[in-house]
């Protein structure tokens, strides 16, 4: 059996936590060559890098974020015996970690979390946003607890995993307040060259905006595409074009970005997922935000 050796992965931690090895020498009392080249002992064991160097910085890779993730659980479990073998409470809250897709609102995605935190037992929730493949990845090696997103996984995706629908919204076209008013009248028709802020082309939401714009025969100006949907509201509160909404975050879109109601899309239907490794959903926080999002969110 390959033994891993912890004093190497407790100066890897701590070099991730402090984001450069001079500070991490500065923390631990030790010279950069000996951290350096404990990093790369560590590296050589698991045959795969940690870091990348951006500038003055190291930044995890990909498998770097993994095994920082199962570090910081080693090493709280750690304290939790320490704490256990002294007498004193540990306290430690159950840990949930999700991968959220980048192209689900923000404001869904709280919305979908914070049954969670809302459970009798503590809960410590540790977030991840990226490209859903990306996720799948760390969820088929258990880095992650569930991802949420707004596309179910394709039959034929390389990982054994299964999809939990939380529900589903209509799709609305919003605007700023004058953008708002001149094509509310006529909508959808008035849309005809109308300027718009569309999701990427690879987006669920870009596929069916398109198919609808084909339905009732409009071409409106795309003026930027954007795959974060806080940045394109962003844009969109500064007049720069109309875009499309999730019914399920009309509220939160009027009051934050002060957008008004153009028209409702009907024909669209915006779906939502847990995706987990199991079948039967087991984690306590994940039953809970399946259960509040199915009852309240999209009732």
């Amino acid at each position: 059996m390959a033994w891993l050796n912890y004093h190497h992965l407790y100066y890897f931690w701590t070099v991730a936590r402090e984001g450069t090895i001079a500070r991490a020498c500065t923390r631990l009392h030790l010279t950069q060559p000996t951290i350096s080249g404990q990093l790369r002992t560590l590296e050589r064991a698991l045959a795969a890098k940690l870091f990348e160097r951006v500038g003055r910085h190291l930044v995890l890779t990909d498998t770097g974020r993994i095994a920082y993730r199962y570090a910081d659980e080693i090493f709280a479990v750690g304290r939790e015996l320490q704490d256990t073998l002294l007498g004193r409470p540990s306290g430690r809250p159950l840990r949930l970690l999700v991968g959220i897709a980048s192209t689900m609102p923000k404001e869904i995605a709280y919305r979908l979390l914070e049954p969670a935190l809302r459970l009798p037992e503590p809960v410590q929730l540790i977030c991840d946003q990226g490209v859903p493949e990306a996720l799948l990845g760390q969820l088929a090696v258990n880095a992650i607890d569930v991802v949420l997103t707004d596309a179910p996984v394709s039959p034929t995706a390389k990982i054994k995993a299964f999809n939990h629908l939380l529900g589903e919204c209509d799709v609305l076209i919003m605007g700023a307040p004058p953008l708002a008013a001149r094509y509310r009248r006529g909508f959808p028709q008035s849309l005809e060259g109308a300027p718009f802020l569309l999701p990427p082309e690879n987006a669920v939401l870009r596929r069916s905006l398109e198919q609808w714009f084909d339905a009732v025969g409009v071409r409106p100006q795309v003026r930027g595409e954007f795959a974060d949907p806080g940045l394109l509201k962003t844009f969109g509160k500064s007049h720069l074009g109309v875009f499309a909404v999730r019914a399920a975050v009309e509220r939160e879109t009027r009051q934050q970005y002060g957008a008004r109601l153009i028209g409702r899309v009907p024909s669209i239907r915006e779906r939502f997922y847990a995706i987990s490794v199991e079948r039967k959903l087991k984690h306590p926080a994940v039953v809970a935000i399946t259960a509040a999002a199915r009852k309240k969110l999209f009732a």
